[in-house]
């Protein structure tokens, strides 16, 4: 099988082993793919592997020796799966991998505002704690976390992790599912003991901080915007390593700018990623922001590309193996 790596330098800048592809067939790795460039690059491929690229309806109908595409993430909104099933081609994503590395990020969002620690490292780095008053924590007031309310949106394996870790902290632990919801499962079958399930109004208007765990759908994009902001404490601070599309960025940088909202911690942003200089979150206050890189250890790629190989060699002995667009 001729296998084509598009975009392949996130997960692999050259740390890992490609080894476990070029087991299974005729294996060509690119380390990153411009729009323009994926059609001429896949043109041969049997099974292509992205990342970040897009697959339109365009795209599959000028690939006809296509029959697999894999993904080297967990979300699919970039590709057309009604295309892929119309073109034959079966989809797999890697559902699992990164679940503690994205966890551990959003709680590493969350203490950058809490606790101030690359403020107050710039700050003694400049002389400050030398040449200032005695207690220099006033400068940027810190925040305790115990017995503080945190909001997790979405149930799935993230979400139940990051409520874990608020429970380690001594927070009390609100959660949105809309399984749930529907009455499909409650805090306990969801691996979730001592968390109460909350509509997602309520959820707002209760927690201190708001993580958000949930995918990108049409139903879900922009669910975080003006209206919704609104419904937040002043103190309260907004965490996202979920997608950029969940939260209306112009509406969180006005709620910043206003002080109608304490902080945000964002992995993601946008679309699109990476932001235009001109994406107002870049400028607003107490907003952190990283390039996207929860998922991105050591251990969570190496546990990605395990997972992809694997679900490809399943494909190649006749199953389908975390499919989400399945062989006819």
């Amino acid at each position: 099988m001729r296998i084509t790596v598009l975009d392949g330098y996130a997960l692999n800048p050259g740390d890992l082993s490609w080894e476990p592809l070029q087991a299974l067939g005729e294996l060509e790795v690119y380390g990153r793919c411009g729009p323009d460039e994926v059609i001429p690059r896949a043109r041969e491929a049997e099974a292509v592997l992205v990342d970040a690229v897009s697959f339109e309806a365009a795209t599959f109908a000028a690939l006809p020796h296509l029959r697999y595409l894999g993904l080297f993430a967990t979300g699919y909104d970039g590709i057309d799966l009604e295309a892929a099933r119309a073109h034959g081609v079966t989809v797999c994503n890697v559902p699992a991998y990164g679940t503690a590395s994205v966890a551990q990020a959003t709680v590493a969002l969350l203490l950058a505002l809490t606790n101030r620690a690359c403020e107050y490292d710039a700050m003694v780095r400049a002389g400050g704690w030398r040449a200032g008053e005695p207690y220099h924590y006033l400068s940027s007031p810190l925040l305790e976390l115990e017995g503080k309310v945190l909001g997790v949106v979405g149930l799935g394996r993230i979400g139940r992790a990051v409520a874990a870790l608020g429970r380690a902290f001594g927070m009390q632990v609100l959660t949105y599912s809309r399984r749930a919801e529907r009455g499909a499962e409650t805090g306990r079958e969801a691996g979730c003991e001592g968390i109460t399930l909350v509509t997602l109004d309520e959820l707002f208007r209760r927690a201190d901080v708001v993580s958000l765990h949930v995918p990108l759908t049409p139903e879900t994009r922009f669910m975080v915007g003006r209206e919704r902001l609104e419904l937040m404490k002043p103190t309260a601070f907004l965490i996202n390593t979920a997608r950029g599309g969940l939260v209306d960025d112009a509406a969180l940088a006005t709620a910043l700018h206003a002080g109608r909202l304490a902080g945000a911690g964002l992995d993601v942003i946008g679309p699109p990623e990476p932001p235009e200089p001109e994406n107002p979150l870049l400028s607003a206050p107490n907003c952190v922001i990283t390039p996207h890189i929860a998922w991105a250890t050591r251990e969570a790629r190496s546990r990605c590309l395990a997972e992809a190989a694997a679900n490809l060699e399943a494909f190649l002995s006749g199953w389908a193996r975390n499919a989400v667009v399945a062989p006819a």
